[in-house]
């Protein structure tokens, strides 16, 4: 479930819109080329010209491939108790980005490369102040 109460895990890296959930990035308006996150410069090797626009991706895209997390990553990582293992997959975006994105699933192992997804906010984990931690997801469509 989408959801938008609680804090963003970092500032600036999605919205909410009318229309859904959105990443926020960059794209050069030169060679078209998009950034996630925001980049303050074109990072494409054959660009003569950056100049950088603020974009808006998503929500769509297709599960590229993925890889199941099965043991608690190190710090800094953060998450709740127990552990709960997660899909961590590379999404194609039409919009010419790849993200990395967790999956979410309440089974990891079904997770299917090709399909479609839709970008989703969702808990990541409770901070010590006892708020929800959101971050950017895709679950399947």
């Amino acid at each position: 479930m989408t959801t938008t109460n609680g804090v963003p895990v970092a500032e600036g890296l999605f919205t909410e819109t009318a229309d859904g959930p959105r990443l926020t990035g960059s794209r050069c308006a030169t060679c078209g080329t998009p950034s996630f996150p925001k980049a303050a410069v074109c990072h494409s090797p054959g660009c003569t010209e950056s100049k950088i626009e603020d974009a808006q991706f998503g929500p769509h895209g297709t599960l590229w491939s993925y890889s199941v997390q099965y043991y608690p990553p190190p710090p800094p990582a953060k998450y709740d108790e127990p552990y709960e293992p997660y899909a961590l997959a590379l999404i194609d975006m039409p919009e010419g980005l790849r993200v990395m994105a967790r999956v979410s699933t309440d089974d990891p192992e079904s997770v299917k490369v090709g399909v479609d997804v839709e970008l989703v906010l969702e808990k990541l984990y409770t901070n010590p102040e006892g708020e929800e931690v959101i971050t950017w997801k895709f679950r399947e469509v």
